[in-house]
């Protein structure tokens, strides 16, 4: 096993609480404040679980930077008062950013039991499978 130190546990708990509130300020019709309360504290608890270099290596990869300026101009945005338009440029920012990851999250959620029987289904597959394919390679 591996050590998870306590700035890790705190920093998962910061991480859940700013998904929360972004679920929460997208339910309360796109609520300013509470996706920008959000916003602060998912990125502040990504700092806190990987660390700060390497959260900042992370946004600032050279073949990331695209999804980096969409994912920090969305909260910027967000900030200005405009959060629809804002949640829709980090929504394609996080998926730019975080697209390496989803074969693997893909890949552990299809061994859940009840939720990998739900994943297998016909149309439900084919739209997984499209998700877990490496961005620019063609689907079949």
């Amino acid at each position: 096993m591996f050590e998870v130190s306590d700035a890790q546990k705190i920093g998962v708990g910061l991480a859940g609480f700013g998904i929360f509130f972004l679920f929460l300020g997208m339910i309360m019709l796109f609520d300013k404040s509470l996706l920008a309360l959000g916003n602060i504290l998912f990125i502040s608890g990504l700092a806190a679980v990987i660390g700060r270099e390497r959260t900042f290596r992370f946004f600032f990869q050279r073949h990331k930077i695209k999804g980096s300026i969409a994912f920090f101009g969305g909260i910027f945005i967000v900030l200005f008062g405009w959060p629809v338009v804002g949640m829709i440029f980090e929504a394609y920012g996080f998926f730019l950013l975080f697209s390496g990851f989803f074969p693997v999250a893909i890949n552990f959620l299809r061994r859940v039991p009840i939720l990998g029987m739900i994943l297998n289904m016909p149309g439900i597959s084919k739209l997984i499978n499209w998700l877990e394919t490496p961005t620019g390679q063609e689907f079949n």
